[in-house]
């Protein structure tokens, strides 16, 4: 094995003290791959609040109406349930994919790892130069004429696609009609909007701007999660000892491919050598693989020496596709996704929740032919789940019983909400120790939505 000295923790001095990183830049196959993924999850995530599906927003995560529409499914508060099982089977399959393919998303999904390569270090290489004139311009700082002006300039930018994400992410949470609203007005309009995208723009600066990789490794979770959902039969980006070492300049005559020119780790980003081995801090982001892959063409070796593969297939082991960790996530995927979907196939069209009415519990009157009677006061709302406006007749199921509405049927528009003042008269005689039970059927276009058992009250006889 090599001699070579260990690198100190990722992108940090040998006190401890956390470093800027410059990688160098770099251009091969699996970069080509990841621009033309970033390129389409960018526009995705600009574009995706603009679309309409049955005249609501795509995504849309109301909280502060609580309301929420995930592609042409409505969920109100009360449906939490299908929330979690929303978020749950999409972690879980997230544990799936991890399972089998390793930290896929943080090489090639995660937004982090998006805007920071796709927008971020692009506009640095723009306005500051290569990996080597960005470390001198820094280690100069003021001593060189152009700093601040390439500062100012970088900054400035860095600062208009910020502002220009967090009103994109705004855009999923209040709406585009509502964000459309509040940016052709000042701010002094819509002050809460206003600080909370600021906070929100503020937050993606000093992120993508400065803090960048080294939050994968301080206080993003999934790398300390891969060590658990991994296995040495998961897909990770390797170095292949048995190849590549004894590396060129370790030992005299050295006969392995590995010619020690670390350029794997000056394109690094969280600046580690993945000649060590898989390492928690690596983001799967193929640029070491890359980076190899020119300097093997360079000396006419065959390429891969870092690639895609896993420690077992290193080690010569049968790669075991059918593993008991990856399917019990993907059950768990399955199992809440599916409870998802006969929720959702067994869920009315119209959600009816009783509340308590205002005023006396009830009242007795008497009618000159029907004799004394007893009026209870209730209250509904009704909440229209359907991509269309409806209309609910109310009317009650138990002989003798009358429902009297100023408004019935209810009419129901299109993903809103509408309280139902009923009054529910019948015979005093029908009380038995103050209580009688009846039933209201609530029908849209003459089809049975809800059946409700009723308890009335009157007086005590």
């Amino acid at each position: 094995m090599s001699t070579a000295t260990p690198n100190p923790p990722p992108a940090a001095s040998v006190r401890g003290k956390f470093s800027y990183v410059y990688p160098a830049e770099v251009k091969g196959r699996f970069d080509r791959i990841r621009s033309w993924a970033f390129a389409g999850l960018i526009l995705v995530y600009l574009l995706l609040p603009w679309f309409r599906i049955h005249g609501e927003q795509a995504l849309l995560l109301d909280v502060a109406r609580r309301r929420f529409h995930i592609f042409g499914l409505n969920l109100w508060a009360h449906e939490a349930p299908l929330l979690f099982l929303i978020m749950g089977g999409a972690a879980f399959a997230l544990c799936f994919i991890t399972a089998y393919w390793g930290r896929i998303w943080c090489g090639y999904a995660c937004p982090q790892t998006v805007f920071i390569t796709s927008i971020f270090r692009r506009v640095e290489r723009w306005i500051e130069g290569t990996h080597l004139q960005r470390k001198r311009l820094d280690e100069e700082g003021a001593d060189q004429p152009m700093w601040v002006v390439k500062k100012a300039l970088k900054w400035s930018a860095f600062t208009l696609v910020s502002v220009l994400i967090s009103h994109s992410f705004l855009a999923y949470f209040v709406g585009t009609d509502r964000l459309r609203q509040a940016m052709t007005h000042p701010p002094t309009a819509n002050w809460t909007l206003f600080l909370v995208m600021a906070f929100i723009a503020g937050f993606i600066l000093v992120d993508f701007g400065w803090v960048r990789e080294r939050l994968c490794f301080t206080l993003c979770p999934y790398g300390r999660f891969q060590t658990v959902l991994m296995d040495r039969h998961s897909l990770a980006v390797v170095y292949d000892p048995v190849r590549g070492e004894p590396r060129r300049g370790s030992v005299a005559h050295a006969t392995g491919d590995c010619v020690a020119c670390d350029r794997c780790v000056q394109v690094c980003p969280t600046n580690i050598d993945i000649r060590n081995g898989v390492q928690m801090e690596c983001i799967a982001c193929t640029a070491c693989a890359d980076a190899c892959d020119d300097v093997m063409a360079r000396i006419k070796k065959p390429l891969g020496l870092i690639r895609y593969d896993t420690e077992a297939g290193l080690a010569g082991e049968p790669h075991r596709t059918a593993r008991p960790r990856p399917f019990i996530y993907l059950g768990l995927t399955v199992l809440l996704w599916g409870a998802l979907g006969l929720l959702l196939l067994t869920r009315a069209d119209v959600d009816i929740v009783q509340l308590r009415a205002k005023g006396a519990t009830y009242q007795q009157v008497t009618d000159p032919i029907r004799g004394p009677r007893v009026i209870n006061h209730l209250r509904f709302d009704l909440t229209n789940l359907a991509h269309r406006d409806q209309e609910v007749t109310i009317a009650c199921a138990t002989q003798g019983f009358e429902v009297i509405s100023a408004t019935n049927p209810v009419p129901l528009p299109r993903g809103q909400v509408a309280h139902a003042d009923l009054f529910i008269a019948f015979p005093k005689d029908r009380l038995d120790f103050g209580k009688a039970t009846a039933t209201l059927e609530f029908r849209e276009g003459g089809k049975l939505v809800s059946r409700q058992d009723l308890t009335l009250v009157g007086p005590y006889q």
